[in-house]
């Protein structure tokens, strides 16, 4: 995504409004028309966000109950469902996106609520461990006890193009929550009423969990989120946009007197290879599946994938004609802003009039409001010339690069220089000579590697990755799946401590159920 030049990164940048945030209407607008639709709220004063997150800093005794963390999440994943027609009549309103794909959406974001409140349940995530006491090794080893205790407050920054699954009452929240993080969320400007509504449902949900309504709060405006990354209380943030505003945030963490942990989804080109045997075998299937992927929900998913290595020859032009047949019947489409429209429309323009550059179909406006997905190719060896850069940067909304590259060396050559991705994908044939050599390449580029599959969908499930080398995360952990709860503890360990002062978890009476590991 990219940043508005009134946004946070030019600011932060700039050192536009240090100290100082003005309070100015937040409107929600109708991307269909670009026309206002009613103000939501004001942004947030300084004032008001110290007393967000002093409000939050003070829940933090009341998150520790385990059993009433586990039931806020339930709660909320049942108001939620019991308020879907609004919620996603609200949402639709201000991204266009669809009431199926919110529908979705929605169900996905209930789920993971549901899913961390079982996790909260299970209690491995605190990574209990055991050493008793024994004089007889050398050094002699003491007793100790040791698991995972909650940061503290978590500052969340909302998605424009996930206004559920990940903003308000997304993942970074169910996660920070689950840990035992009370949460305060700047919301995205895209949708602030579908934030508001979202944040009262949480907040309901806290209270009817015997929990104080501050362990969610919701802020708004671009200064606030500066404020917010800079307040002593904050103890870690998390993150879901562009480079440019996710790397200035990233930096202000970094240079507070006390920096704090900043888990930043910040872009990702997501690569596609296929293989000489794979184009061969199911050209036209590749080229279909690929057009699907790229153009959901008009190119505005962070997985999308933005750039392709398909083999010259006669196996790759029929992936390309394939590709170009199913792109073409892509009706144009709204996409979340009028500020995102007009960067998609900026960066086509920029790649497209690179040398060497062809359009098979033509991206561009397709109407006062729409745009319209498109490709465009390139032969793999002016990549290494030098002067197509951009087309290894990602470009959000429908546009793919078809990269034709020759030869196994060329393939490789394109491969080392790029950056970070959440993802990268192998097209291969089964028993393809070249498969084991390209997943070894791939597998450094990405935090979530497919074979024959196509990356736009994310489960939220035990074992998935939502992250990558740098640019596409700041860290290296996730933000999707179990694991997502770690970004939100630290560990600390406690010796030779006498049984009533410790944690009841590392009792030798603990409570049934909590996984502990401990030497035989």
């Amino acid at each position: 995504m990219s940043d508005s030049p009134t946004g946070t990164a030019f600011r932060i940048a700039n050192n536009v409004g240090e100290g100082r945030v003005v309070a100015e209407p937040v409107w929600s607008v109708d991307p269909r028309t670009g026309k206002p639709r009613e103000q939501v709220a004001v942004e947030a004063t300084g004032e008001e966000i110290d007393r967000a997150v002093r409000g939050a800093h003070a829940a933090r005794g009341a998150l520790a109950d385990r059993t009433a963390r586990a039931a806020l999440l339930r709660t909320a994943a049942d108001l939620m469902d019991e308020a879907r027609d609004h919620v996603v009549e609200a949402a639709d309103a201000e991204t266009a996106l669809g009431p199926v794909r919110l529908t979705g959406e929605l169900a996905r974001t209930t789920a993971q609520l549901r899913f961390f409140a079982d996790i909260v349940d299970e209690g491995a995530f605190l990574d209990v461990r055991i050493s008793r006491a024994d004089p007889a090794t050398t050094p002699p080893t003491p007793d100790l006890r040791r698991m995972k205790i909650p940061l503290g407050v978590v500052a969340v920054y909302a998605a424009g193009n996930f206004p559920l699954a990940f903003s308000v009452p997304g993942g970074d929240t169910a996660s920070a929550l689950a840990a035992g993080c009370p949460v305060v969320v700047k919301a995205h400007p895209d949708h602030p009423a579908t934030s508001e509504l979202c944040a009262s449902l949480l907040r309901r949900a806290a209270v009817k969990a015997g929990l104080p309504e501050d362990v969610v709060s919701l802020v708004h405006g671009f200064e606030a989120g500066v404020e917010l990354v800079r307040h002593p209380l904050v103890s870690a943030a998390g993150f879901t946009g562009s480079v440019r505003g996710g790397r200035a945030l990233f930096d202000a963490a970094a240079a507070r007197p006390v920096p704090i942990p900043f888990h930043g989804e910040l872009g990702s080109l997501n690569p596609v290879v296929i293989t000489e045997a794979a184009a061969e075998e199911r050209a036209e299937e590749i080229g279909a599946g690929l057009a699907a992927s790229m153009t959901l929900g008009q190119g505005q998913f962070c997985t999308k994938p933005g750039f392709v290595l398909a083999p010259a020859g006669e196996a790759g032009d029929r992936f390309v004609t394939a590709l170009t047949a199913a792109v073409s019947e892509t009706e144009p489409g709204v996409m979340l802003d009028r500020r995102m429209r007009g960067a998609f429309l900026d960066g086509v323009r920029e790649r497209a009039a690179l040398p060497g550059v062809t359009a098979p179909v033509t991206p561009g406006a397709g109407g006062e409001h729409t745009v319209s997905a498109g490709v465009l190719t390139v032969d793999a060896g002016r990549l290494a010339e030098g002067g197509c850069e951009p087309l290894l940067e990602e470009c959000f909304g429908p546009l793919t690069v078809v990269a034709r590259y020759g030869s196994r060396e060329q393939l490789s050559a394109v491969l080392g220089p790029l950056p970070g991705n959440l993802t990268a994908t192998l097209q291969m044939a089964d028993e393809d000579p070249d498969a084991a050599s390209l997943l070894a390449e791939l597998t450094p580029l990405a935090g979530r590697v497919l074979v024959n599959g196509w990356p736009t969908g994310v489960a939220v499930a035990e074992a998935q990755h939502h992250g990558g080398p740098y640019p596409a995360t700041t860290s290296p952990f996730t933000s999707v799946g179990a694991t997502a709860i770690e970004r939100w503890l630290r560990p600390v360990a406690y010796q030779s401590t006498p049984q009533h002062l410790l944690p009841p978890e590392l009792r030798d009476d603990a409570p049934h159920g909590v996984p502990r590991r401990r030497p035989q």
